[in-house]
């Protein structure tokens, strides 16, 4: 059993603050650590527009609930894209804020930097309201909070300046899009075009294989620690069989990794961070691309296999290899970013991304873009967004929910 916290943390306190009323907790998979939503103790969260599709994740059962109508707001982590890709999937409006600007008190450094908490949203109006609830400073920050306005609210009626924008239209593991979010993109891009802009195409300066080896060290390394962090939550002495495969794996990942290659990681996350604010600041404003590389999947088409099952049963009865799983770790590094490689770029470089969920694929499933700026840009990104909605809105456009 869990021991209950004996007081909220200082966001949930800013939410309380500012008249929240919280009624649940929605569905999740384990520690978070899955662009999908099918835990096995609590089973598949299903997509409001099409339930034998997944709402993506972590923050799957969020964005299903805002999507279904349950609720207008809910709460939302992102370590890795878990805002972003379940406001694609859903089509919902979902921003990511800037390293720094959200407390995350009492908690140390989730993800070593990775994390950070908004909500998903129907409305840019109830983001930015949001926003401006939330993000004050705070006593304590291990980041420099990014200078913000005084009403990010109060600054959506004024459009943003002409910008330039730069575009990608591949997925930053350098792998082509599905052609539905190739068209998301272009789509996105003639709009942006439309309203004044300045569209080039321009790819960010990333070392992709390296970035994705880097992310998932960092996960594996914290996700070790947060199993083993259960005994002191439960009394219990943490084993396979208390957790899903993957999050095991993940645990015997972060039990091999050194002090040298976790600093390594950090080195080439922060030699990213530096690289694409140096594009931010002299080659665009912001930058556009896929926020999801393929539609959202069928529920169960993503989940580990016979032979994936097989082989992480093994893994676990064999003597912890560092050589083994950092293979391993290779090969994960490929197959669980594949559908969503767009996202974890930002949260190793802690620049500010949101969802716009502008474009419906012929199979009627949402298909976000996602636009990122520079550090501390949250103000640019909501009018710009804002701009957006207003010339092609999105509010009102709901999935066709099954009837009792």
């Amino acid at each position: 059993v869990y021991k209950r916290q004996d007081e909220d943390s200082e966001l949930i306190e800013r939410y309380r603050a500012a008249g929240f009323r919280i009624i649940g907790k929605t569905n999740c998979p384990e520690f978070g650590i899955m662009g999908i939503t099918e835990p096995e103790q609590h089973g598949p969260t299903h997509n409001p527009w099409n339930l034998a599709h997944v709402p993506g994740g972590s923050s799957g059962g969020s964005a299903a609930s805002v999507a279904a109508g349950v609720t207008p707001v809910a709460t939302a982590g992102d370590g890795g894209g878990s805002i972003r890709i379940p406001a694609s999937a859903c089509g919902l409006f979902g921003l990511k804020p800037s390293r720094g600007l959200m407390p995350l008190a009492p908690e140390g450094d989730p993800w070593m930097g990775l994390v950070t908490r908004h909500v998903l949203t129907r409305s840019v109006r109830d983001s930015a309201a949001v926003l401006d609830a939330t993000s004050a400073p705070f006593v304590g920050s291990l980041y420099a909070q990014p200078r913000r306005p005084r009403s990010y609210l109060a600054r959506l009626g004024t459009p943003p300046r002409r910008l330039t924008v730069g575009v990608s239209r591949r997925s930053f593991l350098d792998a082509a899009l599905h052609a539905d979010c190739e068209a998301a993109v272009d789509d996105a891009a003639n709009l942006l075009e439309s309203l004044g802009h300045r569209v080039v195409e321009h790819e960010l300066p990333i070392d992709h294989d390296g970035l994705a080896r880097a992310y998932l060290t960092i996960v594996a390394a914290a996700v070790a620690a947060e199993v083993c962090g259960t005994e002191h939550k439960t009394g219990v002495t943490p084993r396979a069989s208390m957790f899903e495969l993957p999050t095991w794996f993940l645990k015997q990942v972060g039990d091999t990794i050194s002090a040298r290659e976790l600093y390594e990681a950090h080195q080439l996350a922060a030699v990213t961070a530096r690289a694409v604010a140096s594009v931010l600041d002299e080659h665009v404003d912001v930058h556009l691309s896929a926020t999801m590389a393929a539609p959202p999947a069928k529920v169960g088409e993503l989940g580990i296999g016979l032979t994936e099952k097989v082989t992480l049963n093994a893994l676990q009865r064999l003597p912890t290899s560092g050589f083994v799983m950092r293979q391993a770790l290779a090969q994960l590094a490929h197959d669980s970013l594949e559908r969503t490689p767009n996202t974890q770029v930002f949260n190793l470089t802690g620049h500010p991304a949101m969802n716009l969920p502008l474009w419906v694929s012929r199979d009627h499933l949402p298909i976000g873009v996602q636009v990122a700026g520079p550090f501390g840009s949250e103000e640019l990104l909501l009018r710009l967004a804002q701009q957006v909605h207003e010339a092609r809105p999105w509010v009102d456009r709901l999935p066709d929910l099954p009837t009792a």
